[in-house]
């Protein structure tokens, strides 16, 4: 908001409906194992933009939706290390619940994928999402680990960085 108040509740764009949809398929294939072409296919007929056991979900951007989604897919052997490397050594990956790590994944694609768009923008929505799911300390670690994927990849980024875990 141009007026400086907080906001608890932004009204989510097309994009940020995809992003956030992309979150729920990936948890969603995490959890039960369902496949890409399978997951996308049910999100794309059944979920975007329509309402399940009464939830609406809002209209999404769905290339958006499917490029995320199969491109954190097509990266994990990637993605996940790029996490990895960006957690404290007592933090690792694997400890992360899976909501969260659906999360980091999604963030980190589009901060090393899609160069497009501004980190700024990556960060700011999937803390949003973050916020949806989690209290404070979770949506400080996305902000912070997509942070330093984006000054490790992109060259950008404000915070600091923390030792390798390998």
């Amino acid at each position: 908001m141009s007026d400086g108040t907080a906001r608890n509740v932004r009204p989510a764009n097309k994009r940020g409906a995809a992003r956030l949809a992309a979150v729920q398929a990936l948890y969603q294939m995490d959890v039960g194992g369902t496949s890409l072409l399978e997951t996308v296919a049910e999100y794309e007929a059944f979920r975007l933009g329509q309402e399940v056991d009464g939830d609406v979900y809002r209209e999404a951007d769905a290339a958006w939706f499917r490029d995320i989604v199969s491109g954190v897919v097509r990266g994990q052997t990637f993605i996940d290390p790029m996490i990895h490397s960006s957690l404290s050594a007592d933090w690792p990956l694997s400890r992360l619940d899976t909501t969260l790590r659906a999360i980091l994944r999604a963030g980190t694609y589009e901060v090393t994928g899609r160069k497009d768009v501004p980190v700024a923008v990556i960060v700011s929505e999937y803390v949003d999402i973050a916020k949806a799911f989690y209290g404070d300390d979770e949506t400080r670690l996305v902000n912070a680990v997509l942070d330093r994927v984006a000054r490790r990849s992109r060259g950008e980024g404000r915070g600091q960085d923390v030792p390798s875990n390998a």
